[in-house]
């Protein structure tokens, strides 16, 4: 009888911790989604770092705060991607189930085995020739926004995030791709839109606005599919619907395989990588020894490049679900639950990185800004290959740049972006 009543004790302490817990994660919560919490997140990681490797998330299931637990989740097979099933499961009404959300999980990165084994496989990878190829055009691209962006600071100050962080990447991506010049302003900008459904928490008017924004790149891709059907060419969309003709017999269904693997390149492409270029570069002006050490030094371009990805990372939080139940960091999990891994908390766990609020180039490269494991990131090798082109150019052609005024942020949590980039010649 004893035993029984201190049993019941011990579960009352920590359902009232794990109550405590949540109500703390709340506060938190609360202040990462201010402005200043967007603009400076890392002093509410440290918070909930303090409150364990793994703590339960204010709405149910988990946060992962340590950077090797979040690397095991990431690798390990029994942690799946939240497809389908998983979000057909959530019932109507739920973010999981808006019709934006439906349209991703038919996209790379939320298939599971078997289905992500046979899509990545038909989607190819940026090979040698591919980026050979992409890379006259990045270079080429680099060279011209560099000289418009000098043009203007020789005027007085400009804003780096919409003369180049925005337009690197669409050029890259749409010459690749084939797609007209005249459609890449507005296919930006439904990124920008779309990606709320992606959020951690994505409010009722921004799912609205994804919604809206996948509608519109489903009518233009699958307008865009068509027409290479009959119009083919050597661009990667003509090759995928060659593929997928000698894989699936019914051509509608092809023509719809191949529209999920445009917009899943378009929305990696853009998004993440304009958000890398811009935080790459507000971190090299807003410390002047930085500039001069990488212009005197353009060896360690890599490097930056690299410690930018730990520093802020352009995705700061990766969903995934339990396959079963399992022990997380100690702390029980049931099947179907989801884990949200804070990688840009992770990123500066001490446990991993020796005084990781520190910018140090000359830290071994170690981070998860490409998540890992079977859903390491197709375009890892483009993004660092835009963003190491970009800052040689950038400290090689034109004189150090100074920051004018502290950026602004997109009203988002796990998607970074700033919003302005304004600068100007030191």
């Amino acid at each position: 009888m004893a035993a029984d009543a201190q049993e019941g004790a011990v579960i009352v302490v920590v359902a009232a911790n794990a109550s405590h817990d949540r109500r703390s994660a709340v506060t938190l919560f609360s202040r990462l989604r201010t402005a200043k919490g967007q603009a400076d997140p890392f002093p509410i990681y440290t918070a909930l770092r303090s409150m364990g490797g793994v703590s339960p998330a204010p709405w149910g299931g988990s946060l992962v705060t340590s950077f090797d637990l979040c690397d095991q989740v990431l690798r390990s097979r029994h942690w799946l991607e939240p497809d389908k099933r998983w979000r057909d499961q959530q019932g109507p009404g739920t973010r999981w189930n808006a019709p934006s959300s439906r349209e991703m999980s038919n996209t790379l990165p939320a298939l599971n085995p078997p289905d992500h084994t046979r899509i990545r496989r038909a989607a190819g990878t940026f090979g040698r020739p591919a980026l050979q190829r992409i890379g006259r055009t990045i270079s080429r691209t680099t060279d011209q926004l560099l000289s418009g962006l000098a043009e203007q600071l020789h005027a007085g100050e400009a804003d780096f995030a919409a003369l180049v962080s925005e337009e690197l990447p669409v050029a890259a991506i749409g010459d690749w791709l084939a797609l007209p010049t005249a459609d890449r302003s507005r296919l930006r900008r439904l990124t920008h839109d779309q990606v709320f459904t992606q959020e951690l928490l994505p409010s009722a008017s921004q799912l609205a606005r994804s919604d809206a924004a996948t509608a519109e790149l489903r009518a233009y891709f699958m307008d865009l599919v068509r027409h290479r059907r009959t119009h083919p060419g050597e661009d990667p969309v003509s090759g995928w619907i060659r593929t997928w003709d000698a894989i699936e017999p019914d051509r509608d269904k092809a023509d719809e395989a191949v529209y999920f693997l445009a917009l899943f390149v378009l929305l990696a492409a853009l998004e993440t990588t304009s958000s890398l270029l811009s935080i790459m570069t507000l971190r090299l002006v807003e410390h002047p020894e930085r500039w001069d050490t990488v212009a005197t030094r353009p060896d360690l371009v890599p490097a930056f490049v690299e410690e930018t990805l730990r520093y802020d990372p352009p995705t700061h939080v990766i969903s995934r679900i339990a396959a079963k139940d399992c022990v997380l960091g100690g702390i029980e999990i049931r099947k179907d639950d989801m884990a949200h891994l804070m990688v840009g908390a992770a990123h500066w766990d001490p446990a991993r990185h020796t005084d990781p609020e520190r910018f140090d180039l000359q830290r071994k490269p170690d981070h998860l800004a490409f998540s890992g494991g079977i859903h390491y990131c197709l375009g890892a090798p483009l993004a660092r290959l835009e963003a190491q082109t970009l800052l040689h150019q950038l400290v090689r052609r034109l004189p150090r740049l100074t920051l004018v005024r502290r950026p602004a942020w997109a009203p988002r949590v796990a998607f970074r972006r700033l919003l302005n980039l304004d600068v100007a010649l030191a």
